[in-house]
């Protein structure tokens, strides 16, 4: 039949899911990577990831790779972008699909803990990266920076009750740059995202701050 597509027409293709999982450490936006332990670039720092199984979707690919390689479970994912470029893996033609996460700190560290082949890098002193992890990386933060002013990502950093100065803390860490206080203060006043609780923090040694919530 003229047009019929015949599958030995087409090479091998394969399909892989990476995860760039964020976090603030010390202050600085960092990511989660492993040390490759085969070829290709063997002993090589990359963004912790798999292959996706036939019968298995993208979600379900993330979800996995997220529990066995981080020791992490129903974490939010969100779909960042496919990499294809035919040279990307030495191998055969891959094509990846990245997904990147904001974590709490602890739950980063937590799985540095369990495992000896993790490691937490701040974005400004990263390693050298196996296949485009690089680009992907450059890519999930310019993703989180444009998010940050017109949905509440960075709630995922803190606790229930925060302060304001906590909020400025991780928006500046994700930013790479310092806020004017004032501004940004009215700014997260005026986009209806949080209230006022009326308690304040335990501990301070100066006059204690409001706590802030996330409203309903």
């Amino acid at each position: 039949m003229p047009g019929k597509c015949d599958p030995a027409d087409f090479p091998p293709l394969a399909v892989t899911v990476d995860l760039v999982l964020m976090t603030v450490h010390c202050g600085r936006l960092a990511v989660l990577f492993q040390r490759r332990s085969q070829a290709p670039h063997e002993g090589d720092w990359a963004l912790p990831g798999g292959f996706v199984g036939v019968a298995e979707s993208l979600d379900a690919a993330a979800q996995r790779i997220l529990a066995d390689k981080a020791g992490l479970s129903h974490a939010w994912l969100e779909q960042l972008y496919s990499f294809g470029d035919p040279a990307r893996d030495p191998r055969m033609r891959i094509v990846t699909i990245a997904y990147f996460a904001l974590l709490p700190a602890t739950n980063l560290t937590a799985a540095l803990d369990r495992r000896d082949d993790l490691s937490l890098a701040p974005i400004d002193a990263l390693p050298d990266l196996a296949f485009d992890h690089t680009a992907i990386v450059g890519h999930a933060i310019q993703r989180l920076r444009g998010k940050l002013d017109y949905a509440p990502v960075a709630f995922a950093l803190l606790p229930p009750l925060f302060t304001l100065r906590a909020l400025q803390d991780v928006h500046e860490a994700i930013l790479g740059t310092t806020l004017n206080k004032p501004a940004f203060r009215r700014r997260m006043l005026d986009k209806g995202w949080i209230e006022g609780t009326g308690e304040r923090e335990e501990g301070s040694a100066f006059r204690p701050a409001e706590l802030f919530k996330i409203k309903p």
